[in-house]
Order: structure tokens, then C-alpha cells, then sequence
């Protein structure tokens, strides 16, 4: 029964150095897996803080667009100005 075949062993055949570089493998995918989850939560962070960019750059357009049109006024009655002299 010991000498069956079909039975899961581990016998002396197996070098210590194959153990250990499997261990080691093992925690560096472990800790290239926790670095990955680590850049994702930032990123995450990062999506929900600029959620409030597009509020800002809607605002910053109607500011601009609120300057153009004092400017074309401005220019308009300088044009008056400049023609009645």
C-alpha cells in the first residue's frame, strides 16, 4: 500500500530550493496583486474627486462667455465714440 502510485506523496526527491521558489513567487504575485489594488483605489479617488471638473469648467465657459460679450459691448461703444469725434 505504501509503494501505490496513485497516491499523493512528497518524498525527498523534492529540493528545498523548488519549495522556497514557489514560496517566493507566491508573495510576489501577493504583493504585485496588493500594489495593483492599491493603484486602483487611488485611481478610484481620484474619478470621484474630479467628478465636481466638469461643474467647474461649465462654470469657467459661462464666465467666458459672460466676458466676450461685455468686451463686444466695451468695443461697440468705443466704435460709437471714436465715430462721433
Amino acid at each position: 500500500m505504501a509503494d501505490d502510485p496513485r497516491k499523493w506523496h512528497l518524498d525527498k526527491r523534492v529540493p528545498i530550493a523548488l519549495i522556497l521558489a514557489i514560496l517566493i513567487q507566491t508573495a510576489g504575485a501577493l504583493t504585485w496583486a496588493g500594489a495593483a489594488a492599491e493603484r486602483i483605489n487611488q485611481l478610484e479617488r481620484q474619478v470621484m474627486g474630479g467628478s465636481d471638473l466638469g461643474e467647474r469648467t461649465a462654470r469657467l465657459e459661462e464666465q467666458v462667455a459672460f466676458s466676450r460679450a461685455s468686451l463686444e459691448r466695451i468695443e461697440g461703444k468705443l466704435d460709437r465714440v471714436i465715430a462721433a469725434d
